[in-house]
């Protein structure tokens, strides 16, 4: 058998790449990890973990508005950009050391590097211009921003990465895209005073999300004073008539001033350059590594996992697919991440919780299906001018009276749809939700005490 420098090889040090590569050095595979930035990856560095923090800074302007309703006065409050932009990167630089102490402590090697492949068991470490051998390799590269090549006066655009280093807060921002980034970056920077506007190709934004989630999402982003323009594209950017500005002209002949002008229409698997196809491994139109339940690509001793295989782009995910890689490979354990009923969350304002079935898939998939849906205003919001209200959803398989799915808009949605999660994952009937005694006053109640059915105003009408 041939030897090898190394028994696993990682490329990308993000969270599934470090924690894939922990745990095989932990069961005794002699293990590296290439990364050219910093490890943490999407999540840590440019991705989750800042942009929550950006969610959090924006929050408090609407609830110092809130607090006025119960009794709280005080002078005219001042967001201070560099400041919070500062303390944030701290954080993340923490965070980051935190996930290479890990990876020295497992004993990983660490290589601060950007690795490619020469063939399928020869890796070039690119500044070091020296070449590796393993005998097994893992691509964990991750995703990058989707770039809208074309577009003339591309030069002049941003994308979410950049949006963590602005020097200055921006006056007026124009965001293209209508998907989870674009949305919740819309509404951040709407809670810092910037007057922003979302370009979206579509009617309503967050294709793929429940119906009424995304209309709910949709009209939140208007109430918080975003400027929605939908059905249009860019066609141009061009420099504008104010020192830093731009004149972004849309395909509907529309032209909007702004000082920072964001694509966020979409992550692309970062494959671009990687060798792959020197190794044999195959790739989709989209660039994603094509694998097979196992993460084991087209050459067999090749895996990805995460945002590089385009199958669930999110870090839980790829975490659960790093551990189930290295049972299978290092742990004579041949493992397959079960994907169903992945809870996940929306950081718009109010957020997302859902987890299971749309309604629409649900009516593909059950033969019959039951809605239980509630819109009402939380008990927190009573006392304040402008209570934001909240919805709830229910989708029921009527045939066996599975609970198939849970979708809520509101306050607290993401902390509550991890433990409905475990109720949805469990395959836990309606009737099992109704025997659960509520928790009051809480809004998660309305999820052990929703009884009438939800009929389609079409329905009801015949």
């Amino acid at each position: 058998m041939a030897d090898y420098d190394y028994d696993l090889f990682t490329l990308g040090a993000g969270s599934g790449g470090v924690r894939a590569s922990r745990l095989s050095a932990l069961k005794g595979a002699k293990t590296a990890i290439a990364e050219e930035y910093r490890p943490g990856g999407t999540c840590v560095i440019r991705g989750c973990v800042p942009k929550k923090f950006m969610v959090y800074a924006s929050e408090f302007a609407k609830n110092f508005e809130k607090a006025k309703g119960y009794g709280w006065s005080f002078g005219s409050p001042q967001f201070d950009w560099v400041s919070f932009r500062d303390a944030m990167h701290a954080e993340v630089d923490r965070l980051s050391g935190i996930y290479e102490k890990n990876l020295q402590n497992s004993g990983v090697e660490l290589i601060n590097d950007r690795a490619v492949l020469e063939d399928a068991h020869t890796i070039r470490l690119v500044n070091e211009n020296r070449t590796v051998t393993a005998k097994h390799i893992l691509i964990a590269v991750g995703g990058t921003p989707t770039l809208q090549e074309d577009l003339e006066g591309i030069d002049l655009t941003l994308t979410s990465n950049d949006l963590f280093n602005l020097e200055t807060l921006p006056q007026h921002i124009v965001i293209a895209g209508g998907g989870y980034i674009a949305c919740e970056f819309a509404q951040i920077f709407a809670g810092l005073g910037v007057d922003v506007c979302l370009v979206y190709r579509r009617e309503t934004v967050l294709r793929g999300f429940d119906d009424d989630v995304r209309t709910f999402v949709h009209e939140g982003l208007k109430k918080a004073g975003v400027r929605v323009i939908t059905h249009a594209n860019f066609e141009k950017i061009e420099k504008g008539e104010k020192d830093g500005w731009r004149k972004v002209h849309l395909d509907t002949g529309d032209v909007l001033d702004s000082d920072a002008v964001v694509l966020a229409i979409g992550r692309t698997p970062a494959t671009r350059g990687l060798g792959l196809e020197k190794a044999g491994v195959d790739l989709d139109e989209q660039g994603a590594v094509v694998v097979d339940e196992y993460s084991q690509s087209s050459v067999d001793h090749i895996y990805a996992i995460g945002d590089v295989t385009n199958r669930v782009n999110l870090t839980p995910v790829a975490i659960r697919e790093g551990i189930a890689f290295c049972e299978t490979v290092f742990g004579g354990n041949k493992t397959a991440y079960d994907r169903s009923c992945i809870p996940t969350a929306v950081f718009t304002q109010p957020p997302v919780g859902t987890v299971g079935l749309t309604e629409q898939e649900a009516r593909q998939d059950c033969q019959k299906v039951d809605v239980y849906k509630s819109t009402f205003r939380p008990m927190k919001g009573m006392l304040t001018e402008n209570p934001d209200r909240m919805m709830m959803k229910l989708i029921v398989d009527a045939g066996n009276d599975k609970v198939v799915g849970v979708h809520m808009v509101g306050d607290d949605a993401p902390e509550i749809i991890q433990a409905v999660g475990i109720a949805v994952k469990s395959g836990l009937t309606k009737a099992q939700f109704d025997a659960t005694c509520a928790v009051h006053p809480t809004v998660a109640e309305e999820l052990v005490t929703m009884r009438e059915k939800w009929v389609p105003p079409e329905i009801g009408a015949g």
